[in-house]
C-alpha cells in the first residue's frame, strides 16, 4: 500500500481506532436496567477523550431481542427500549459535532422470524415472500433437508407445520436465512443501508456477512473436513464476492463508507479479496481464526490452555498475508460474542493491569484498524459467575442443557460456560463506584461484575499509570507515526516459549515490539537480522513498566512486560 493510498481523504479509517458500544450494556439514562441511545450520547465526550475516532454501534433495531438484537424485525425502526429514531439522530449529530464517526451494525444474512417478510412468506408456499428466505421439502424419508448444523447447537433446519416445509436458521430457531439468490432480497439489503447513510451514518459492520451465499444442492457433511457440521457448503460461498461488490456498487462506494466484514470460519485468501481496494468490496475485516487457540480440535465448548506459538503464528501470517495481497484486517481482542482477551490471554487477578497493558501494546503495533470493545480501556476481566442462573445469552443456556444431555456433570458444564459464554464480554460498563456501577438507577438486565469498585472509569481517567491513560497513549500513537500504518510487519522472536516479539519497517522508521506473555521473568535478545539495531539510538514510545529493560543488550523482562520502541530515520 503507497503512501498516497493510505493518506488518501476515503481511507482515513486506515490511521483511526473503533470503538465498539454493546448499547444494552453501556449506559442507562431510565432506569430501565438496560443500556440506550442517549445513554451513548452522554459519554461521546468519554469517547473524544480516549481518542476514537469511530464509534461502532451494535443492533439498536425493532427486535424480539431473543439473540440481543441481532434478530431483526424491523430494519428501519428504533426498538423502543433504547430509544426512539430522534434519539438516534441526535447521537449521530452529537458525533459529527465532535468530529467523530458512526458506525452501524448491519445484519442481512438472517432476520426475526417476527419480521413481515417471514411473516408474509410462511403463509403459503406461492406467498411472493416465500423467495425471501430458504425453504425445502422433508428429506425423501422424512426429517431435515439435509445435516447442517445451527451454531447456537441442534439441526440448522426448523419445520414449518402450516406449509409442511423446513426454513434454514444457521443460528437461532428464530433467525430465519435470507435467500440471497433473490434480487428482490438484494435490493432490499442494499435499500435499508441507503435508509440509514441518508440519515448520516458513515459506515456499516455486516454480521456474518460471508455466509450469505448458500451451495444451492445443500448438500449432507460427509465430516471429512473438520467441524463436519455444513459450514463448508456456506461459508465464502460461491457468490459471496459478487453480492458484495453489488453492494459497493450501489451503497458503499456512492456513500464514501468505512465497511468492515465479520467473516466466520474465513480464509486468508477470501479476506484479502474482501479488503482489498481494487477488488470494490469492504474497507477492512475481521476475522477469528487467533480467537480459536484454545480449542480442542476446534471445539468451542471444550478447554483447554490457549497455545502461545499457534496465538504468534496465526496473527503474524495474517498480517504478512494481509499485506503482501493489499488487504486491510481489523484488529481485535475483544468484542461482544468472545470471553474477555485479559482472562484467556493473560493474568486478570494480582498482574491485571500489567496485562491489559501488554494484550493493548501487542495489537495496537500491528497493522490493521484496531478496536476497542467497552471496558477493554479499563481493563474488565471475565466477571465472576456462580450459578447458571446469571447468564443471558441463549448460546449458552443452549449448549448448557446440551452439555448435560451428553454426559456432562452440571460443575463441568458451569466451568465451560463460565470461560466460553458471550456474556463474560456483555456485563455493565463500570463507570464508577456507586451503586450498579454508575451503570443504571434500576436494576440491571446481566449482573454487575462485583469487582466494579477496584475497576471502574472515574478511578483511572486522571490516573497517568492506569489502562485507560495507555489506551490514550496508544491510540494517539496510531495518528502520529506513519509506521504504524505502513510499516512491513516481520516476526523477530523466533518461537521464543514467552515472548512475542515482532518489527514494523517502513523507508524511514522501525518499530519493535517486545512483550512477555507469561507471568514469569525472561530474556529477549534482538535476533541477527535486526542486531545492528541496538546500535541505534531506540525513542520509547510505550511502555508498561517502569524498569525499561536495555535495548542494547539482553533485555530482562518482567511478568507481563511490554514496550515499543522506534528507530527513527
Amino acid at each position: 500500500m503507497t503512501a498516497e493510498q493510505t493518506n488518501s481523504k476515503s481511507e482515513w479509517w486506515r490511521r483511526s481506532v473503533v470503538y465498539q458500544v454493546y448499547p444494552r450494556s453501556f449506559n442507562d439514562t431510565t432506569g430501565s436496567g438496560v443500556g440506550d441511545i442517549r445513554g451513548l450520547t452522554e459519554k461521546l465526550d468519554y469517547l473524544k477523550d480516549l481518542g476514537v475516532d469511530i464509534v461502532w454501534l451494535q443492533p439498536v433495531y425493532v427486535s424480539p431481542q431473543n439473540d440481543n438484537g441481532y434478530d431483526v424485525a424491523d430494519y428501519r425502526s428504533i426498538d423502543p427500549m433504547y430509544g426512539t429514531m430522534e434519539d438516534f439522530d441526535e447521537l449521530a449529530a452529537g458525533l459529527k459535532a465532535r468530529d467523530m464517526h458512526l458506525m452501524l451494525d448491519i445484519v442481512v444474512n438472517h432476520s426475526s422470524t417476527e419480521h413481515q417478510w417471514f411473516r408474509e412468506s410462511r403463509k403459503s408456499i406461492d406467498n411472493p415472500y416465500r423467495d425471501y428466505y430458504i425453504w425445502r421439502d422433508p428429506a425423501p424419508g422424512g426429517g431435515v433437508p439435509n445435516n447442517w448444523q445451527s451454531k447456537f447447537g441442534g439441526s440448522a433446519w426448523q419445520y414449518d407445520q402450516a406449509t409442511g416445509q423446513y426454513f434454514l436458521a444457521l443460528f437461532d430457531k428464530t433467525q430465519a436465512d435470507l435467500n440471497w439468490e433473490n434480487p428482490k432480497v438484494r435490493q432490499e439489503a442494499a435499500d435499508l443501508m441507503r435508509f440509514w447513510a441518508d440519515k448520516g451514518v458513515d459506515g456499516f459492520r455486516m454480521d456474518v456477512i460471508n455466509l450469505i451465499s448458500k451451495d444451492q444442492d445443500f448438500p449432507d457433511d460427509d465430516g471429512s473436513i473438520m467441524t463436519g457440521d455444513g459450514r463448508r457448503y456456506y461459508t465464502d460461498g460461491p457468490r459471496v464476492h459478487e453480492y458484495i461488490k453489488e453492494l459497493y456498487e450501489r451503497v458503499y462506494g456512492p456513500y464514501d463508507l468505512i465497511t468492515v466484514g465479520e467473516m466466520s470460519s474465513t480464509t486468508l485468501q477470501h479476506c484479502i479479496r474482501y479488503s482489498n481496494p481494487a477488488e470494490r468490496e469492504f474497507s477492512m475485516t475481521f476475522n477469528f481464526h487467533h480467537l480459536k487457540v484454545d480449542y480442542p480440535q476446534g471445539k468451542k465448548w471444550e478447554l483447554m490452555p490457549y497455545d502461545f506459538e499457534a496465538l504468534k503464528t496465526l496473527l503474524s501470517s495474517w498480517q504478512v498475508g494481509m499485506q503482501e495481497g493489499g488487504g486491510w484486517n481489523a484488529l481485535f481482542w475483544n468484542n461482544h460474542d468472545q470471553p474477555r482477551a485479559l482472562s484467556r490471554f493473560a493474568d486478570d487477578g494480582r498482574c491485571r493491569v500489567a496485562s491489559a497493558k501488554m494484550l493493548a501494546t501487542t495489537l495496537h503495533g500491528l497493522q490493521g484498524t484496531p478496536y476497542v470493545f467497552q471496558g477493554e480501556e479499563i481493563g474488565m476481566p471475565n466477571p465472576n459467575w456462580h450459578d447458571i442462573s446469571e447468564f443471558r445469552d441463549i448460546e449458552s443456556k443452549n449448549m448448557y442443557r446440551l452439555m448435560i444431555e451428553m454426559g456432562k456433570s452440571p460443575e463441568e458444564a458451569f466451568e465451560i460456560i463460565a470461560k466460553r459464554s458471550r456474556d463474560n464480554a456483555r456485563t455493565p460498563m463500570q463507570w464508577n463506584y456507586g451503586p450498579q456501577a454508575g451503570f443504571t438507577d434500576g436494576t440491571p438486565w446481566i449482573k454487575v461484575d462485583e469487582r466494579y469498585p477496584q475497576i471502574n472509569v472515574k478511578m483511572q481517567r486522571e490516573d497517568p499509570n492506569s489502562v485507560f491513560s495507555h489506551y490514550k497513549t496508544l491510540i494517539h500513537l496510531r495518528k502520529t507515526e506513519d509506521v504504524l500504518t505502513d510499516g512491513r510487519y516481520i516476526r523477530l522472536d523466533d518461537n521464543h516459549p514467552q515472548v512475542f516479539a515482532y518489527a514494523r519497517s517502513n523507508d524511514r522508521d522501525t518499530l519493535v515490539v517486545v512483550s512477555n506473555f507469561t507471568g514469569e521473568e525472561t530474556e529477549f535478545v534482538l535476533p541477527e537480522s535486526h542486531r545492528a539495531l541496538a546500535d541505534s539510538p531506540a525513542e520509547l514510545l510505550s511502555g508498561n513498566m517502569e524498569e525499561v529493560p536495555d535495548w542494547s543488550g539482553a533485555m530482562k523482562l518482567a511478568a507481563y512486560a511490554s514496550f515499543m520502541w522506534i528507530v527513527r530515520g
